[in-house]
């Protein structure tokens, strides 16, 4: 059996894997192992599985997940971020649907702190969910936007999905964040326009609008804001100034979340212990995963799978279009049924070949393919930001907070399409680094 056969086999035999849902880093590592067992010999693949994981995990740029992710963490559990709903509820007291669209704005600041969609999701169910449920929001929307909102924090920096993508892909991490910024705050006016559309339609659906207030009380407001602003001022000021490198700024994103919180007083040992804990339980998931997506990609790059793929579709410029859009429903379907982490690192290895063979700028693709998962954590089956809300309002069905989240999964893949034809949305900040 020929060595191109065999790595087919491998990916055909991961796909059956996954469907059976055995775990994704366990499925991952152990075809590699096999494969690259038959590809070349037992030695051979006792050395790669003795080393591979310690190289990776030794690799000084990976310090900086668990730091932005501990940042993510504190920020979550100390409260930094609820200052920064009320004053957009505040400011946003008379437009329809107003706490729908303040959540989505307490998102994208939320976000800028944390970089993990997940935490994004269940830090405005917590906050924002209360509050529509009392002016007797549709469950629907009120569940939905919370739950959509949520994944901004894949694209506003600092992003998880971005940095370990940065890594694989061999791009500037720095690029990425500040490309990830436009299409962030896309997403979010998209969102906004969506929910301020659907309420002057139907006025049922956010019956009670939140009072007015005056000028001294929304300029008031924002004097809560300031724990954000100094995490986000710290943060990147500092990593767009030169003062320090990507890998160094998760540690002081860490440190500021940790001072501020000491400062607002809302840091117990016991909060402290918790976002430890939290973090730990996560940096665990994201390596194993992320080790067992490098034995893929050594097994793959043995079966000359990535080459073989990369020639047959190989396109000039003009067919670039249908190779992304081949990639966009490659990654609409895996979102379905696998999560975001998982996805990328399953198929990076795969899709980079085939980029670079076409000449697809890697910034570009970054965020293309940080939106595609976006929109894989609210689809079904397994929408993993849906089952986090479901998790908050168990008096709400599953199904219901799926048929409020299908109208913002409409208005994400506008915004990928605006993405996809305009790819200067993505690239025109990084082009200010050169």
């Amino acid at each position: 059996m020929d060595s191109l056969t065999i790595g087919f086999i491998g990916l055909a035999v991961l796909v059956v894997l996954l469907l059976a849902r055995v775990p994704i880093g366990v499925a991952l590592g152990g075809v590699a192992f096999v494969g690259i067992w038959e590809l070349t010999s037992p030695r051979a693949a006792w050395g790669l599985l003795a080393n591979i994981p310690y190289d990776f995990v030794a690799h000084w740029s990976l310090s900086s997940i668990p730091m932005f992710l501990l940042m993510g963490f504190i920020s979550y559990r100390a409260g930094l971020t609820e200052g920064l709903f009320r004053a957009a509820r505040v400011w946003l007291a008379g437009v329809p649907g107003g706490l729908a669209v303040t959540t989505v704005g307490g998102a994208a600041g939320f976000s800028a702190v944390t970089g993990s969609s997940v935490a994004c999701a269940a830090a405005m169910a917590r906050i924002a969910l209360p509050e529509m449920r009392r002016y007797r929001y549709d469950p629907g929307l009120s569940t939905g936007v919370v739950a959509a909102a949520g994944t901004i924090g894949s694209l506003i920096p600092p992003s998880i999905i971005l940095l370990i993508y940065g890594i694989f892909a061999e791009v500037p991490i720095s690029k990425l964040f500040i490309a990830g910024i436009l299409p962030g705050l896309l997403t979010a006016v998209m969102f906004s326009v969506m929910i301020i559309t659907r309420v002057k339609l139907n006025p049922a659906l956010a019956p009670d609008r939140v009072p007015s207030v005056g000028l001294r009380e929304k300029v008031a407001a924002l004097g809560d804001t300031w724990p954000v602003l100094l995490l986000i001022v710290g943060v990147f000021g500092g990593l767009f100034g030169g003062l320090f490198t990507p890998t160094e700024a998760g540690a002081v994103g860490a440190l500021l979340a940790i001072i501020v919180a000491l400062l607002k007083r809302s840091l117990s040992f016991e909060t402290f212990k918790m976002a430890v804990s939290e973090t730990l339980q996560s940096t665990a998931a994201i390596f194993v995963i992320a080790i067992g997506a490098q034995l893929l990609t050594r097994f793959l790059a043995l079966s000359g799978v990535p080459e073989f793929l990369a020639e047959t579709l190989a396109v000039d410029g003009g067919s670039t279009l249908l190779l992304v859009l081949g990639f966009s429903l490659a990654y609409l379907v895996l979102g379905m049924f696998v999560d975001p982490i998982g996805i990328m690192l399953l198929t990076l290895p795969i899709i980079l070949p085939i980029a670079d063979a076409a000449d697809i700028n890697l910034i570009w693709l970054g965020i293309l393919v940080t939106k595609y998962l976006e929109i894989g954590l609210i689809t079904p089956p397994v929408g993993l930001n849906v089952f986090v809300i479901r998790s908050a309002v168990t008096d709400i069905a599953t199904t219901t907070i799926f048929r409020g989240i299908g109208w913002f999964v409409a208005a994400d893949l506008v915004t990928l399409s605006l993405l996809i034809a305009f790819p200067a949305i993505s690239l025109a900040l990084p082009g200010l680094l050169d």
